[in-house]
């Protein structure tokens, strides 16, 4: 199965009602909303989070002036570095010691954990800082596409909780079946089923609705 695509910080979407119109920075997305609103039409405009797939509010009062003003501020970001790779400048470097982003937090463990940890070479702290990079290596796999499935989640029960075959969707968007999901998607909006599936596997599977699409037209 091919690898997972994150989608980029600070990307959004905005749809108006079943239809995408942006997709980018906030700012393209708020002035697209804008001028979507102003048809006056009950149809609702909504501005997704393309890394949470969450619902966020835009304020688009004002002129297209205004609102790209409002907005120009909002650049993508970059992710933020592991903490070993972080230096601390507000202390002085220790002789022969990397200055590492370190946070001080309570642990609580059993005593015959703290009784082996003391055994260990480089103290409780250094081991602990092992064994989560090491779990974080072994389980990112999962976790990204617990993530995704999650974001994909929060935007179709947004704008899908009333599209038949919604339950049976969340069924197998859970169950990571991916060709069962793009089976009951078929009859969804194709912007909206598009965007689920970007959310929930990446680009590289939009090609299974490709096939579909030209022999319904043929």
């Amino acid at each position: 199965m091919p690898a997972m695509t994150q989608p980029p910080l600070n990307s959004y979407t905005t749809f108006h009602g079943h239809r995408r119109i942006a997709t980018g920075s906030l700012q393209a997305n708020a002035l697209a909303a804008r001028k979507a609103m102003e048809d006056k039409s009950s149809v609702p405009v909504l501005t997704f989070d393309d890394l949470t797939g969450r619902f966020v509010e835009v304020d688009i009062r004002g002129t297209d002036e205004e609102v790209a003003a409002r907005f120009a501020s909002v650049a993508p970001s970059e992710a933020e570095p592991d903490d070993q790779d972080k230096l601390e400048v507000s202390s002085p470097r220790g002789r022969g010691r990397p200055r590492l982003g370190v946070i001080p937090r309570e642990v609580t463990l059993l005593p015959r954990h703290w009784d082996w940890l003391a055994t260990q070479p480089g103290g409780a702290s250094v081991v602990l800082r092992k064994l989560v990079e090491e779990a974080r290596r072994a389980n990112a796999e999962k976790d990204e596409r617990r993530m995704a499935h999650q974001r994909a989640y929060h935007f179709m029960e947004a704008i899908g909780g009333d599209l038949p075959g919604f339950e049976e969707a969340m069924r197998a968007l859970f169950a990571n079946d991916t060709l069962r999901l793009g089976e009951v998607l078929a009859v969804w909006p194709r912007d909206v089923r598009d965007h689920a599936m970007r959310l929930a596997f990446g680009d590289e599977y939009q090609s299974l609705f490709s096939s579909e699409d030209s022999n319904r037209k043929s």
